[in-house]
């Protein structure tokens, strides 16, 4: 045997022994602190780890997710696969795309904390999916894993909030009084409603999730009331047609515990007159 050979047959025995070493550290992973969030993701990732190197005999794949897993044991809350880093099928790009913002949007507004072991499900199959979808010929497993973090998805969401008539909901991003994209297409129809009806009185009442201390989100629910106020206006509404209040983190629309993000109760509640 040639020394280049020798050097190439060592280097791939230290490459499985290093495999090895994680993915078996990975097997018998008990989460060190943390968060609920980050020790349901290690245990989500040590099932796929498991299910990578016993069942597909995919040890590079299985050491990958084992460092993630590995890290969310020690209480990193670590991200979604991102797709620059997989060679996936260009047909199949704009769909991961589009589920790893949903996903994303769905952890930074709270689901993390509010919801952490369907977050940590939402968040392996979607790397699941990433993973097998590079792969490409198991059809069964990409949709496997692609409908598993669907469902998972569908639990994690806000559903659509019940409203009385004549009430409209303005939902707002975590920390801020600005109005989004979302909220702006929701004054249109607040605005509308006003040119149909002649709606003369209009009451915006503030909200913010329990993240936070009390009188911080009192002083946030109000201003989140007043963007609005501000924006009715600017659309030809009187000023004085206008009434505003706040109440801070004292009437949840989704009960939570103190300290949970909740995007559906950071919002201002419209109601026509």
């Amino acid at each position: 045997m040639n020394l280049l050979r020798i050097i190439s047959v060592v280097g791939l025995l230290a490459l499985l022994s290093g495999c090895a070493t994680d993915i078996q550290r990975m097997r018998d992973v008990q989460p060190t602190g943390g968060t609920p969030f980050t020790q349901a993701l290690a245990e989500e990732y040590r099932q796929f780890v498991i299910s990578e190197a016993d069942e597909m005999y995919d040890w590079p794949d299985a050491r990958t997710f084992a460092r993630k897993g590995l890290a969310a044991a020690g209480g990193e809350a670590v991200q979604p696969e991102e797709l620059a880093g997989w060679d996936l099928p260009l047909s199949k790009v704009d769909e991961l795309a589009a589920a790893r913002a949903r996903l994303v949007a769905a952890l930074d507004g709270g689901a993390r904390d509010s919801n952490p072991a369907v977050a940590a499900r939402a968040q392996e199959r979607f790397d699941c999916w990433v993973e097998q979808q590079e792969e490409n010929h198991q059809p069964d497993d990409i949709a496997a894993c692609r409908d598993d973090f669907l469902k998972a998805m569908e639990e994690l969401e806000p559903k659509p909030l019940q409203t009385a008539p004549n009430t409209y909901l303005v939902l707002f991003d975590f920390d801020k009084s600005n109005i989004n994209t979302a909220g702006r297409a929701v004054l249109q129809q607040v605005l509308a409603e006003v040119a149909k009806t002649g709606a003369v009185r209009i009451s915006a009442t503030g909200h913010a999730d329990r993240a936070g201390p009390e009188d911080y989100n009192m002083a946030l629910s109000l201003r989140r009331a007043d963007s609005v106020r501000e924006a009715l206006i600017a659309g030809g509404v009187p000023a004085d047609a206008i009434t505003v209040a706040g109440r801070g983190e004292s009437e949840p629309a989704v009960p939570t515990p103190d300290g949970v993000k909740e995007q559906a109760n950071r919002r201002v509640e419209i109601v026509l007159q």
